[in-house]
């Protein structure tokens, strides 16, 4: 049987920069707060965390950082996905080495992948990784899907341990449940569908929202874990509104807004991306206020 990487909710973590390079003394107090706050995991280096435009020794220097800072407190999930795939292993290979605890591989985007493509990609990074990996499919991002039955495929492998899910198509996770019940972890990729995808045999989400809300998110999947469905549906169907206001821009242009308005560093971003527009933003600063954020 293999082992579940962690249970409820981890926070696909923000990197605050300051005068546009990492500000670790912010992500320092970031991670401690989730901690403190009952987060069950972070992951650093996913698309929250701006992976794509931090040069190659950032990304190796937040993931380390990540690592030490966390002090086995809670698990780490490295994000070392590529669409080079020779890139993936060298990262997987030092994020295994820094001693995070298990890796978040994105499909190949851009070039993309046929299925039998995905399936050898996949396959060559869970080769040299040892420690488990999650599979990510995320197709409105990539262009990439992967097909529940490339998925049961997959989880064969005895490195490949989960998958989180964000395509969005209630439909083609159930398939993936039943395809890859018990040999397949799944966790949500959107905050809308945590409890959908648990009420599916979901194992938690990995989320933006907890990233300003921590307990709230983790409250979430407990409560659904401890048979409370009604008071998790209750709880995800009142934070609605504010999700819808963390995704009305391309994330991670809203949540950065968020938490540098709860003093989690600077506003800021890399190009392509910009700050949020003013419109959104003060909508979504006003949400914040009615959870108490602000």
């Amino acid at each position: 049987m293999k082992k579940t990487v962690f249970t409820g909710a981890a926070t696909a973590i923000i990197t605050p920069f300051k005068n546009n390079e990492i500000d670790y003394d912010t992500f320092a107090r970031l991670i401690d707060w989730q901690i403190n706050e009952g987060i069950d995991a972070i992951v650093v280096c996913g698309t929250t965390g701006e992976a794509s435009t931090l040069t190659d020794e950032e990304h190796r220097d937040a993931i380390a950082f990540a690592v030490k800072q966390v002090a086995g407190r809670v698990p780490v999930i490295a994000g070392t996905g590529s669409n080079d795939v020779a890139y993936a292993i060298d990262l997987t290979r030092f994020a295994c080495e820094a001693g995070a605890d298990a890796m978040l591989l994105v499909t190949p985007y851009y070039n993309k992948a046929t299925q039998k493509g995905l399936i050898a990609s996949f396959t060559a990074v869970a080769d040299v990784s040892t420690k488990p990996v999650i599979l990510y499919n995320v197709p409105s991002r990539t262009g990439c899907n992967i097909l529940p039955e490339t998925a049961a495929i997959l989880a064969e492998h005895p490195n490949i341990v989960a998958i989180k899910e964000a395509s969005g198509n209630i439909s083609q996770i159930a398939e993936l449940a039943a395809l890859t019940r018990g040999k397949l972890d799944i966790y949500s990729g959107n905050d809308d569908q945590i409890v959908p995808i648990m009420s599916l045999g979901g194992k938690g989400v990995i989320s933006v929202l907890s990233n300003p809300m921590p307990r709230a998110t983790s409250e979430i999947c407990h409560k659904f874990l401890e048979g409370d469905v009604a008071g998790a549906l209750d709880l995800q169907l009142k934070l609605l509104p504010l999700v819808n206001a963390l995704f009305c821009e391309v994330n991670p242009i809203p949540v950065k807004a968020a938490m540098a308005a709860m003093g989690f560093g600077e506003n800021s971003l890399r190009l392509p991306l910009t700050p949020m527009e003013k419109a959104h933003e003060d909508k979504l600063l006003a949400l914040m206020r009615e959870q108490n954020l602000l």
